[in-house]
Order: structure tokens, then C-alpha cells, then sequence
């Protein structure tokens, strides 16, 4: 009976331990550099790829690894130009990401878990069960479909990138670090820190990690409301991360940072579109420096959720802006195709 022996995916190595394979197969060390590179600066899926290796040393390296990179398994394409792609991973379960062309940049939205725990009312991802959290190179290479899309369609560079797709990033923390340490790296794709933005709904204690860690990326709060006992309504979470504890969290961030937050913020229909609910967004917005994104709601077709009239937006916008908060309108781009905030449901 032969036995079947299971190969390690190659980029589960750190460069230290690729550097100990080599030497140990009798092999140089400065191998590991090459496969580095090839890993994560040029993105290949296919140990035939690596051209400056020895037939025998790819050969060596088909016989002890694997490369699980993903595949998009469907790509479709908005009216507004906005991609969505259903990812299959390995294991056979699937993501999806975005990529969103706008005439200044290009944004890769990009997942971080198969699925979502925080069960977000307004949110279609949040009914899906969690499956599991997404591997470094999993989110990586999320990120250079994208960037090869971006090329091949519109022939500009991907410029910008956001953990606001499928999951909680800083419930995947150690993998999601790892993976912008890759992308931000010269060993990697060598992109500026402050074109990557993770987007969380609030976990008080993680954000005070980030800042203790030292990120150099951007931070946004998946807000909705700034009254307790709404927010909690349509977003569990706050019962245990409240405001309050969000606020002490976001001083800390900005205290040890000195970087912006950007509030993610729907105005719905008779939950959130009083007066009363402006003030109290107007006065969360006093904690620390920031920034407010209205963002245009996207129906998930149960109709529980409503855009809020334009008039309500306007008020908020007047109320923000005239007390000094930078407030923007922010329009949803590829509803058509269910690619826009908070419709990630894998229906393809």
C-alpha cells in the first residue's frame, strides 16, 4: 500500500525555514531568495514558472510542495465598470472580492473570512455562516487578481486597497497582518501603507492593539449609529463593544498613531434619520480627529432597510460640514451585479 504523503504549501515558509530546506537537500541557501521572489514579488502559481531554477531544484520542490493559490471562478462585470469575483479557494469554498475603477484610482475591496460571525442586520454577508478565516497568501492573492485585472482591462495600476469584503479583519488579525506585511513589503508588492485601509465595525480591544502594534495603514468604523441603543439594534456587537468603549479606543488609536478614522455610516429609513441621530454622530465625531462617509444604501431584497430621503442626507451633510467634519456622499458602485457595500452573499 503506498502511502500518501501530504506537501506543505510553499508559502506557509517563512524565508528562514525555505533557506533550512535547501541547505538540508543539499541545496544553497540564497535558493530561498529566488523562490521568495518568485512567491510573492512576481506572484506565481506554478513552481515551472521559477525560470532561474535547475529543472532538478523545481523538480525537488513539485516533489515536497504545493502552491494553493486561488482561482476566480466567475468575474462579472457592472455597468459602472465595477468587477466582482466569485474566489474559489483550495479547500473549494469561496469569497469574493471587487475591483472598483474610479477616474482618480482603482480599489481592490478585498475578503478576510469565508463568511461573517457579527450578524449585522443590514449587512447579506453577516447571513452566511463563518466558515473559516482566510490565509495570508489567500488574501494576497485576492489582491493580485485584482492588480492583474486592473492592468489587462483598464490598463491603469491598482492603487488602492480595503478590507471591507467578506469578514472581520481584525477577527482574522495575525493572518490579515501577515498579509499586508506581504503586500506592503519591497520583498512583496512594494504598495505605500497609506493606500490600504481596514475597515472594522468596532472591536475596541483590537484597535487598541493595531495602534500598540504600530500600523502604518488607515482605519474606518462601520458606525450606523452613535446612540447605543440603535446601533445595538442593528448591530450586536455593540453590546459588548459599545460606544463608550469604542470612543476610549479611538483616542487611543489617534493618540498613538496620529491617524485619521473614517466613519462608515448608512442613513436608513426611520432608524437612523432623525435630528436626534445627526447630533449624536455630530458629537461622537468630537472624540477624535476624522472624517464621515454617508454611503447610499444597498438593498439585500428583504426590504427591512431603506435609503433614508435625500433631504434626511442633506441634513446631515449641513450639520457635519458646518462644524468643521470633513462629510461626504459616498455612492454605491456596482449594485447591478450585488458587488456593493454590505451584498457580498456569494449568490453566483
Amino acid at each position: 500500500m503506498v502511502e500518501t504523503v501530504m506537501k506543505r504549501d510553499i508559502r506557509k515558509l517563512k524565508l528562514e525555514e525555505l533557506k533550512t530546506f535547501f541547505v538540508e537537500h543539499g541545496d544553497k541557501a540564497f535558493r530561498a531568495q529566488q523562490v521568495y521572489e518568485w512567491l510573492w514579488q512576481k506572484s506565481v502559481k506554478d513552481f515551472d514558472q521559477m525560470t532561474n531554477l535547475s529543472l532538478p531544484t523545481r523538480e525537488m520542490l513539485k516533489a515536497h510542495f504545493v502552491i494553493n493559490h486561488i482561482h476566480v471562478d466567475n468575474m462579472q462585470r457592472s455597468t459602472d465598470g465595477t468587477i466582482k469575483n466569485a474566489v474559489k479557494l483550495h479547500d473549494g469554498l469561496i469569497v469574493e472580492s471587487v475591483l472598483i475603477p474610479t477616474e482618480k484610482r482603482i480599489t481592490a475591496c478585498v475578503s478576510s473570512q469565508v463568511g461573517c460571525s457579527l450578524a449585522c442586520k443590514f449587512c447579506a454577508t453577516a447571513r452566511l455562516k463563518r466558515m473559516r478565516n482566510l490565509t495570508p497568501d489567500e488574501i494576497y492573492d485576492q489582491v493580485v487578481a485584482i492588480k492583474e485585472q486592473s492592468e489587462l482591462i483598464f490598463g491603469r495600476p491598482l492603487t488602492n486597497i480595503v478590507f471591507m469584503g467578506m469578514g472581520e479583519p481584525l477577527l482574522n488579525y495575525a493572518n490579515v497582518m501577515s498579509a499586508i506585511e506581504k503586500i506592503t513589503s519591497q520583498k512583496g508588492l512594494n504598495m505605500a501603507s497609506r493606500r490600504l485601509t481596514v475597515s472594522t465595525v468596532g472591536l475596541a480591544k483590537m484597535i487598541i492593539k493595531m495602534a500598540d502594534d504600530g500600523v502604518k495603514f488607515n482605519l474606518a468604523v462601520s458606525l450606523h449609529a452613535a446612540l447605543n441603543e440603535t446601533r445595538s439594534s442593528i448591530m450586536p456587537i455593540n453590546d459588548t463593544n459599545s460606544l463608550e468603549e469604542l470612543a476610549e479606543a479611538l483616542k487611543y488609536w489617534y493618540q498613538k498613531t496620529k491617524s485619521k478614522v473614517t466613519y462608515e455610516y448608512v442613513v436608513w429609513k426611520d432608524i437612523n434619520d432623525t435630528r436626534e441621530h445627526a447630533q449624536a454622530l455630530l458629537k461622537f465625531c468630537k472624540h477624535v480627529p476624522c472624517k464621515v462617509n454617508l454611503i447610499e444604501y444597498n438593498p439585500i431584497d428583504d426590504g427591512e432597510f431603506q435609503q433614508a430621503d435625500q433631504h434626511v442626507l442633506d441634513m446631515y451633510m449641513d450639520l457635519l460640514e458646518s462644524n468643521g467634519i470633513t462629510t461626504r456622499i459616498r455612492k454605491s458602485r456596482g449594485k447591478d451585479i450585488d458587488a456593493a457595500c454590505g451584498q457580498l452573499a456569494n449568490k453566483s
